[in-house]
């Protein structure tokens, strides 16, 4: 206790880095991962990728950001383990903070596209088992994250074939394929909307002092979608005037034009979505060190994020996704399957749905997971050979090898921590 008065400010920015040190990690591997399938369909360059993700991720993490803080900061492990020594929570969330925001940036490096979840779940894992025991991690609450990584993959694989068969069906498997195009887009287009408008209302702009009901929320988040659709018809129907015959290597390519077009909408929904809930692994121990410095000790049942961490994790997102980004998003574009932006679309609007999902039921779940799962999901919809099945079990490995990398870094640094301050 006594520390906590003595260096409780030091002890604030310090976590202050370690938190920015995360959410930078995040934006190199995570937020790559998101727009990955943007820039492998080449519906966007790298550097309008860069652009669009630092947008509407930091918005995201800014406006809907604090939903899933809680089960991150207090689902996992047992506080009342720390009541009697509170300090050694702090030490406990700040090297979690620093042990998976090392992993996450020499994963970065490596080019590997990690589970920042598995992460830092698994850092807090390790210093609550060293410092309180097993005893003290939720492990029912652990099964249920745990189970949200094998069934999230799932969903949004399922979305994934369910949207593209439904283009291939609509637009590519028809006699005219570019009249179809223009006549069915649009409603792709409404659907992608209203997914991102609904978390917008419904999760984020509470934090802003909007408070809708239900049923207002939907009829907002549906003149939203109109409109977006609206715009969609008008824009496409005089933009795209030939008559679909021309055909090139990768099919319909007038099409495939208009498929970019919505490319654009579906990854500002997938950054957006993606800040809302992966910001929540940056901020929600940052957030539990603050509390417990500002009440001396005394671990809140609920406390309050205070008004800097939710801005300093966007922008930490952001430096990450613009300094690094680069290398996660060329193994994840390019690797798994072949993709072209009707394919990106139908496994990007999947994922953004499924974190969407996830992110308004307060579970944080793995955007790596979710993404490969839809991009698998699309790739069998065009049949097991079109799946690189070499890259997606080195995929695989990395997230097996993440959740005890960042428990055993926690560790290491929880005693370093100790040692230093006590």
């Amino acid at each position: 206790m006594e520390i906590l008065a003595n260096y409780g400010t030091m002890i604030i920015m310090v976590a202050a880095i370690f938190g920015l040190l995360m959410a930078i990690g995040i934006g190199a591997n995570d937020v790559a991962n998101a727009m990955g399938t943007s820039v492998g369909s080449k519906a966007l360059t790298v550097k309008q990728a860069i652009i669009i993700a630092m947008i509407f991720e930091f918005a995201g993490a800014y406006l809907a950001g604090g939903e899933v803080t809680d089960t991150i900061r207090k689902g996992v492990v047992d506080m009342s383990f720390f009541a009697d020594q509170p300090e050694v929570l702090v030490y406990g969330m700040m090297s979690a903070l620093l042990a998976a925001g090392t992993w996450l940036l020499l994963a970065s490096y490596m080019g590997w596209p990690v589970s920042t979840t598995h992460s830092i779940i698994g850092a807090i894992i390790g210093f609550a088992c060293v410092s309180a025991g097993t005893e003290s991690v939720s492990w029912s609450s652990v099964q249920g994250i745990v189970g949200s990584w094998l069934i999230t993959p799932l969903i949004s694989g399922f979305f994934a074939y369910v949207i593209f068969i439904s283009a291939q069906r609509l637009i590519f498997d028809t006699d005219n394929p570019l009249v179809n195009a223009k006549r069915f887009v649009p409603v792709y287009m409404f659907i992608t909307a209203m997914v991102i408008a609904l978390v917008t209302i419904k999760k984020g702009l509470k934090h802003v002092g909007l408070h809708l009901t239900g049923g207002e929320a939907w009829m907002a988040a549906l003149a939203v979608s109109t409109i977006v659709m609206i715009f969609g018809y008008i824009y496409i129907g005089k933009k795209y005037t030939d008559d679909g015959s021309s055909v090139d290597s990768n099919g319909y390519a007038g099409v495939e034009r208009v498929f970019s077009l919505l490319m654009v909408v579906t990854a500002c929904a997938m950054a957006f979505a993606h800040g809302s809930n992966d910001v929540a692994n940056a901020i929600g121990p940052l957030s539990a060190v603050v509390s417990t410095v500002e009440h001396m000790g005394e671990l809140a049942a609920k406390s309050t994020i205070a008004w800097w961490i939710l801005p300093l994790g966007g922008v930490g997102i952001v430096i990450g996704l613009a300094t690094m980004g680069h290398k996660v998003m060329a193994t994840v574009g390019t690797g798994i399957t072949e993709l072209t932006p009707s394919r990106g679309f139908a496994a990007q609007l999947a994922t953004a749905s499924t974190v969407v999902l996830a992110s308004g039921t307060g579970l944080p779940i793995s955007t790596t997971q979710t993404l490969v799962g839809g991009v698998i999901g699309v790739a069998f919809a065009r049949g097991i050979a079109a799946l690189n099945l070499g890259v997606v079990r080195n995929i695989v490995a990395s997230w097996v090898v993440t959740l005890p990398a960042g428990a055993l870094l926690a560790v290491i640094f929880f005693y370093a921590m100790q040692a230093f301050f006590g």
